[in-house]
This record gives structure tokens, C-alpha cells and sequence, in this order.
């Protein structure tokens, strides 16, 4: 658009039926115009279809009012036609994706937010709603924020208002997220196993009350875990299958998975538990890489030691990287998911570090916090939408009915 062009802004609402578009641009086709943007969305059946149009020199503005109008009349609709001459738009600097999911999200969360990106010096460009249900989530895409500033703000201000806040930058980076590797106690699992084999062992006050030191980052992992252990020895090894098998996923654990392969992602989990439980999930849910500690067993019983290096910070950290390099994906490009304070260095590396439900000290120091209880929320951090999830659902149960035939059963 150059700077002497003039501008017409077509605003068309009402209901929404086929053929509203085709309609629109029949019309407007008639007259020298370009079309130099586009916007449309659907609520509730209710169209709003805004189309910027461009000229270098008026156009027949009597004649494109008349024709717009009668047409808006005869599809009961509304329209607002305004003209104006401006220099060419172009976007700012620093392209964000603020991300809000609440469970209610309310009205006042929105004012409250977009105040805050407003106060910034930035600009809403779109607003798009990824999911209603089981919480709602909405996307401001957002231009000329200060990303750090911009994180900074919301955190504090989603404290203050009982609602999840992502701010990631726009372009190709997110586009490029390749690999997702998770934390599994307290986070793919809604359990500790740990905690679970002590319960069967009579010992799991004492077990539980370790593991939240070691969460808080109060003791040392690797010394937390080999206390954890010990007082597991004599448990017959038989019960590590009964509590793998037995053990709670998170929710929406299994739709975040199966939409992330279906995607093209590699998917892992590394974990400060152990193995045992580790391939079990692996088998049930087609994970990609595993990494965890390893229970003695000897005589059919655990001895109350580990077997090899303890998986701990650190550990995981080189987990992550080992699986990067493996899926032969840079860690710009790598999603790290944990709760505890053993998870920080793999969040801290990864190009995305997601807190779930995590401690304090973890959610300040990740790239953004889920409190939510449902897993499948990281759809919505890479831009997912839950209508895309449960249309490629729907369209595969299709298939698998198509191929299995009406006899198969439920």
C-alpha cells in the first residue's frame, strides 16, 4: 500500500450462512479495489467479516455504499462502510503470543490483561479463542511488547487473578517445537510411585515426608532418593507391576500425546523414579524415549539400593539433551514439562520450559506455568486449538470404523 492510497473498511455482522464472503467480494469485484486485508470470525453463529480495501485513487463511494447496503439488506444483515487515506501499516517489532486459560476465565481477567499489554506500549492484533471446555483459553497475538517486560507484567498480574499466562514470541520459533520431554511423577502421572510402593511397603509416611523436602529443594535429590529406597527393601518386586498398572495418568495425558505424534513430534519422559514404571508407559502410550533409575531386585524382592548413576537435576538435564540430539532436533526447539525443583535445569534448557502445577520456585523460574489439572493444556502454549484436536479425533475413530466395519464393537 503506498502512502497516497486511499482506504475503505467494509464491516459486515449478523448470521452467519454460506455464501455471506462470496457474496461480499461479487460485489466489491465490480470496482477498482485491492483487497489489502481480511478478518472474519464466527461466535455463536454470529458473523463479523471486516475487509480493508485499497485504491490509488476514490472510488465510486456512492455506488459501492449502495450496492454493499442492498446486498447487507437482502441477507439481514448489518454494515458500516468508512473510508480514509493513511500511510501504510506495518506491524511493530517484538510479535507475541500471550496465551490465557482460566477455569472460569472472566470478563474481568481479559480487561485486566489486555490493560496490562496496553500499558506496555503494545498493540492487540487478534484475539482468538483455542478452547471452552474443560477450561477456556484465549490468544492474544500481540506486536511492539518488550517480551521480557511484557512475561514479567502478566506473571504478577495472573497471580492476582487465579489464571494461567503464557507470553511466547510469534514467528517461526514456535512453529518449530519438535520435541516434548516430561517430568512423570506429580506430572504425566498424577501419582508419586514412589509413594505408592511405600504404601505397600507400611513405610509411606516416612517416604512421603523425604519427598517433599527434596521437591522443595530442601535436600539433595540423589541422597533423598537413595533414603527413599532403602526403606523399600524386602517389597516383593511382583507389586512394581501391580502399581504400574494401577497408577493414575494425568488428565488429558493421553489426547496430549496422541495429538503430538499424530503432529510429527518425538515425544520422552525423564524421570527421578524408576524404570519399572518408565516402560510400562512407554509401551502404553508410544513414548519415544525414557530415561529413569533402575530398583535392585534380587530373589524377587527390592534390596533397597539403585542400580547405576542416579537420573537427578542434572541428570535430567542431559536427558533432554541426549533425546535432542538423538531426534536430531536443536534445543531451541525442545518443550521440557516438570513440577519439582529437580526439573529446573532441564526447564531452564529447554526452548519452552513449562511449570505443571509445579512449586513456586519452579513456576518463577520456568517460561510459563499451567495450574490447571489437564495435561493437554500444552496444546494450547503451541498453538493447538481444541476444535483442531477433537475434529482429527473424530476423523480417525472414522477411519478405524471404516476399516473395522460395523461389527467390530464399541
Amino acid at each position: 500500500m503506498t502512502d497516497s492510497q486511499i482506504t475503505l473498511l467494509v464491516t459486515l455482522t449478523g448470521r452467519d450462512r454460506p455464501g455471506v464472503t462470496s457474496r461480499l467480494f461479487t460485489v466489491l469485484a465490480r470496482h477498482e479495489l485491492t483487497v489489502a486485508d481480511v478478518e472474519q470470525v464466527v461466535i455463536r453463529g454470529r458473523l463479523v467479516l471486516g475487509v480493508l480495501l485499497s485504491a490509488d485513487r476514490a472510488p465510486d463511494l456512492t455506488a459501492v455504499h449502495e450496492q454493499v447496503t442492498a446486498l447487507a439488506a437482502d441477507m439481514g444483515m448489518d454494515v458500516e462502510i468508512t473510508m480514509g487515506s493513511r500511510e501504510a501499516v506495518r506491524r511493530q517489532g517484538g510479535r507475541l503470543h500471550v496465551t490465557v486459560l482460566g477455569r472460569p476465565l472472566l470478563p474481568s481477567a481479559i480487561a485486566a490483561i489486555a490493560g496490562r499489554i496496553a500499558a506496555s506500549g503494545a498493540n492487540i492484533d487478534r484475539i482468538e479463542r483455542l478452547a471452552d471446555r474443560p477450561v477456556t483459553c484465549i490468544e492474544f497475538k500481540v506486536s511492539g511488547a518488550d517480551p521480557a517486560g511484557l512475561r514479567a507484567d502478566l506473571a504478577r498480574e495472573s497471580v492476582k487473578l487465579g489464571v494461567d499466562v503464557a507470553v511466547q514470541r510469534g514467528g517461526l520459533q514456535r512453529r518449530a517445537m519438535r520435541l516434548v520431554v516430561m517430568d512423570v511423577d506429580s506430572t504425566l502421572l498424577r501419582d508419586e510411585a514412589i509413594e505408592l510402593l511405600a504404601a505397600r511397603a507400611g513405610c509411606a509416611e516416612e517416604v512421603s515426608e523425604v519427598t517433599a523436602a527434596a521437591m522443595r529443594g530442601d535436600l539433595d535429590f540423589a541422597e533423598s532418593l537413595h533414603r527413599r529406597v532403602a526403606l523399600l527393601a524386602g517389597l516383593d518386586a511382583a507389586i512394581i507391576d501391580e502399581v504400574a498398572t494401577t497408577a493414575r495418568l494425568a488428565p488429558g495425558a493421553r489426547t496430549l500425546i496422541r495429538t503430538l505424534k499424530r503432529l510429527g513430534y518425538r515425544c520422552g519422559v525423564v524421570s527421578g523414579g524408576f524404570t519399572q514404571i518408565t516402560d510400562w508407559l512407554t509401551l502404553e502410550l508410544g513414548l519415544d524415549f525414557a530415561e529413569a533409575n533402575t530398583l535392585e531386585i534380587a530373589d524377587g524382592k527390592l534390596t533397597g539400593r539403585l542400580v547405576g548413576q542416579v537420573v537427578d537435576r542434572p541428570g535430567k538435564e542431559l536427558a533432554l539433551r541426549r533425546f535432542a540430539t538423538a531426534a536430531g532436533v536443536p534445543l531451541s526447539q525442545t518443550v521440557a514439562v516438570g513440577d519439582g525443583a529437580n526439573d529446573l535445569d532441564m526447564i531452564s534448557a529447554a526452548g519452552l520450559g513449562v511449570a505443571f502445577n509445579a512449586k513456586p520456585a519452579v513456576r518463577s523460574a520456568a517460561d510459563t506455568s499451567l495450574s490447571v489439572p489437564h495435561l493437554d493444556a500444552i496444546l494450547y502454549l503451541l498453538g493447538i486449538s481444541r476444535d483442531d484436536v477433537e475434529a482429527a479425533d473424530a476423523e480417525d475413530q472414522l477411519l478405524v470404523s471404516g476399516v473395522a466395519g460395523p461389527s467390530s464393537g464399541g
